[in-house]
């Protein structure tokens, strides 16, 4: 297929674009300045330079490119540290996951392009009773917290717009991979247990992700999945051992009521009563096999010697509700 990646600069359209070309695919990349748009041609890609908020651009953009997919990773996620303002930190990003992927939906069905595969997400978003992990027939979060309402709905509008149009929306993990400022903040002793430290969250390494992505182009829509790894885990549980690995100090624990009045309700109900969410389906129809099936494998791989995984805990279930 010609393949047609928005995003492909990003971190992980760096991963998309190589196994796509080892397909057998053609990729177009898109990046939003010609200097990212010289990373993607040294991917292998075509690069277009692109804002995914410019409707006739992005239309004229797909129509001359002429694919027969599009793979929406458009997000502004670098340098995200600050839950507290939660909307205010994904503002951008929730553009480009509501009005960007609107332009992106109407230069396909201008185009007559069939295959829509988009970037969604996992965490934090399933409604915070019954069990403590989830499948993609379970109900979200109907009432989430004020601080993260838009940036919820965003992730909503996603997963609406494009299964309603027969696309696939794939609803990540929380990436790992690469440096960034959960593990930095870790290093220096700045990332706290709060309460009971129950909140359940689900990871997924860059790679495996990319490796999804590529096997939801060849499913047939419209489908939602998980891309998660194989362990959900309470943040009691893999934060002390992130911080294990780092050699970092063991985190702190604070109570829920002073986590509340100085980092506010979305800090707090991250680290406490969030669900994690199940990769069952996702490993049953898209054939999918991780090469880190554990965040324990991949954090000890990245941040520390293998010898450093630990066995893992009992846990949480695999099974939703």
């Amino acid at each position: 297929m010609r393949v047609f990646v928005v995003g492909a600069s990003g971190v992980i359209g760096r991963r998309l674009v190589p196994r796509l070309i080892e397909r057998g695919h053609e990729v177009i990349g898109t990046a939003r300045s010609p200097g990212r748009a010289e990373d993607v041609r040294s991917l292998g890609a075509e690069p277009v330079v692109l804002d995914v908020l410019d409707a006739r651009g992005v239309r004229e953009a797909v129509t001359a490119a002429r694919p027969d997919a599009i793979v929406h990773e458009a997000t502004s996620l670098t340098g995200l540290s600050d839950f507290t303002n939660f909307d205010r930190s994904f503002a951008e990003t929730n553009l480009l996951r509501t009005e960007g992927t609107d332009n992106l939906l109407a230069a396909a069905r201008a185009a007559g392009v069939g295959t829509f595969v988009a970037q969604s997400n996992a965490n934090f978003r399933y409604a915070r009773e019954g069990g403590p992990v989830k499948s993609e027939d379970d109900p979200l979060d109907a009432n989430p917290v004020a601080a993260m309402r838009k940036s919820v709905a965003a992730m909503d509008y996603v997963d609406e717009a494009v299964t309603g149009a027969g696309g696939i929306a794939l609803r990540y993990g929380i990436f790992y991979g690469e440096p960034d400022g959960l593990v930095e903040a870790v290093r220096a002793h700045a990332f706290p247990i709060v309460g009971d430290g129950s909140g359940i969250w689900s990871w997924i390494h860059l790679d495996d992700a990319a490796a999804a992505t590529v096997l939801a182009l060849e499913h047939d829509g419209p489908a939602v999945f998980n891309i998660v790894d194989d362990e959900p885990a309470p943040t009691r549980v893999w934060l002390p051992e992130l911080a294990r690995i780092l050699g970092a100090e063991p985190p702190e624990h604070i109570p829920r009521e002073v986590a509340l009045e100085f980092a506010g309700e979305a800090p707090v109900v991250m680290g406490t009563e969030s669900r994690g969410a199940s990769n069952a389906k996702a490993r049953r129809e898209l054939g999918w096999e991780l090469r880190y099936p554990s965040w324990r494998q991949g954090f000890a791989d990245l941040y520390g010697e293998p010898a450093a995984i630990s066995a893992p805990a009992a846990v949480v279930a695999s099974s939703s509700r």
